[in-house]
């Protein structure tokens, strides 16, 4: 008896039920005996004491990293996806789980970045900061179009206040915010057009702000640093000395930089933190410098200059060496240098891990989903279907896109490919209710190349349909009411697909697809739904559900 029977005799809750049960024994089935042994996994917690780099395998760029009690928190920046500003927390450092976004609503930073515009690639939401001070969580972020943007939490997790603009501007990036012993708050950030002031790219702004932390107060304006490529910001006071963080680009790559100084107009110390191999460490750069309860220190950064699984995050040991925290192992150079495994910082019984299956059971989406740019409300529900993601179909922003129609349409809902050493993502839709001109199913996108396995409808008569890069290939006639489709993908990024019409038996495409990266950003797995046609049509996800390995 076949998944779609048991369906129609037993209760859709009942079902699912069954199904994840079914689901678990089969996975613990396959694992036993199979699964790496302590220490050999390929990244991550080892389970053995130690970790290896990257501890996230998967495209989380610009992050920033604090430590509130024994929890740690760091967020990251999200470009076009929404929500945008993606928040992680974790109690070792090591495995993290999403917990929040900061933006719930992109048009409050830029129209463009609404669905009816979707112009914004390599734009939109990049580096910020998060601090905790006044008993709340700060955090600042720029877009290079639109200026800086702020919003604050008494918990983490959320809700975020509605994000306020800090300032409109143009051409600076990387800020960070501050709070003196005296309660004086600060902002510091990278104006990388060329400045007036002097006729350069890359200078470091300080500002103070008001007392609320929703303004500038720009007479205080003052450059405190300029260097090629200078940005990564971030401000500490440590033992009575103030210590900007930044990164710049030296003959060797970009290279983790500092300074320190009793005041913060300088005059300033200049040390190089870390030397780097930028095909082997992928430049890791961006960060958050933490202190642990015991003392020891450490650095969660990002690396990636151009993978398709983006820039993933590495945790590196601080050593500190004459009053400079030096960051990796420690050469004779008093330089640091990538450090690819090491002694977990904390033991912790439970571990985190980051969302990746949904059974789209309650009235909310899981944390790791991000629509490709803000999604249109009313064309999407979780409760017009109960158990159901329901997804209405509208027509793209264009027609006529050379590289795919993915990348203008509405209604894409993604999560970030993992990079390890076996996934899988299997999605079950039905499709009883779709229009002429519709296009829905599984897809990999990235700015540079995109891939979609579907079903799409012309004359009343459904086809498999697979398409890479806007050239698609008719497959089989689809009759039934569901269609599973499945994405399995290996270290290298290079992806299969498969689809099946009743749950148990897939067929898998003979081609084979590289996933890519492109405008700053990693391969993306989703779903999709659009009709070149009319405003018509709809789809209902039962699940996605995605499983990766160490």
């Amino acid at each position: 008896m076949n998944t779609l029977h048991i369906k129609t005799m037993i209760s859709h809750k009942l079902y699912k039920l069954y199904f994840t049960l079914l689901v678990l024994i089969t996975t613990l089935t396959c694992v036993k005996g199979q699964e790496h042994p302590p220490g050999n996994k390929t990244w991550g917690d080892q389970d053995n004491g130690t970790y290896r780099n990257p501890v996230l395998p998967a495209d989380y760029s610009d992050l920033d990293c604090i430590r509130v009690g024994g929890d740690y928190y760091a967020i990251s920046s999200t470009m076009q996806f929404s929500p945008g500003m993606v928040v992680l927390h974790s109690k070792d450092l090591v495995n993290w789980e999403i917990i929040s976004h900061v933006v719930g609503d992109l048009v409050r930073i830029s129209p463009n970045l609404n669905w009816d515009r979707m112009n914004c690639y390599g734009k939109g939401i990049w580096a910020g900061s998060v601090r905790y001070y006044k008993n709340k969580f700060w955090v600042y972020f720029g877009t290079p179009d639109d200026g800086f943007f702020m919003s604050t939490a008494t918990n983490p997790a959320g809700p975020w206040e509605p994000v306020q603009q800090l300032w409109k501007v143009s051409g600076w990036d990387d800020c960070c915010s501050f709070c003196d012993d005296d309660g004086q708050l600060y902002f510091i950030a990278t104006r990388f057009e060329t400045d007036p002031k002097n006729n350069k790219k890359y200078n470091i702004h300080l500002f103070k702000m008001t007392p609320d932390g929703k303004g500038l107060i720009m007479e205080s304006d003052s450059i405190i640093h300029q260097s090629d490529g200078s940005e990564a910001n971030k401000l500490y006071k440590i033992n009575g000395l103030y210590y900007h963080y930044f990164s710049e680009v030296k003959p060797e790559g970009r290279v983790m930089m500092m300074e320190r100084s009793k005041s913060l107009y300088g005059p300033w110390e200049i040390k190089q933190l870390n030397h780097v191999d930028q095909k082997l460490d992928k430049e890791p750069n961006q960060g958050g410098l933490l202190q642990l309860p015991s003392g020891e220190w450490y650095f969660f950064t990002h690396h990636g200059t151009g993978d398709w699984e983006g820039r993933a995050a590495s945790l590196l040991p601080v050593q500190w060496i004459n009053g400079w925290p030096i960051v990796g192992e420690v050469g004779a150079d008093t330089i640091g240098r990538m450090v690819w495994k090491g002694v977990k910082p904390i033991s912790y019984k439970r571990k985190l891990t980051i969302q990746t299956s949904d059974e789209f059971n309650t009235n909310k989406l899981n944390v790791q989903w991000e629509w490709n740019y803000q999604p249109r409300s009313d064309k999407w529900s979780l409760t017009e279907r109960k158990g159901f993601l329901r997804l209405y179909s509208f027509m793209p922003t264009e027609l006529n896109n050379e590289k795919s129609m993915i990348l203008k349409a509405g209604n894409t809902l993604t999560q970030r490919s993992m990079r390890t050493s076996s996934n899988m993502a299997t999605v079950i839709i039905d499709i009883s209710h779709m229009a002429d001109g519709q296009f829905a199913g599984l897809t990999h996108f990235s700015t540079t190349s995109a891939s979609l396995l579907g079903v799409r409808q012309e004359n009343g008569i459904r086809h498999l349909i697979y398409e890479v890069n806007g050239k698609d290939s008719l497959g089989t006639r689809i009759n039934g009411r569901y269609i599973w489709l499945r994405s399995t993908w290996d270290a290298n990024g290079v992806n299969r697909y498969a689809f099946s019409i009743d749950g148990k038996h897939y067929q898998p495409l003979a081609d084979i697809y590289q996933l890519t990266w492109g405008s700053y950003r990693g391969d993306r797995i989703g779903v999709f739904n659009f009709n070149i046609k009319e405003e018509k049509g709809y789809v209902d996800i039962d699940w996605f559900r995605y499983n990766f390995e160490q």
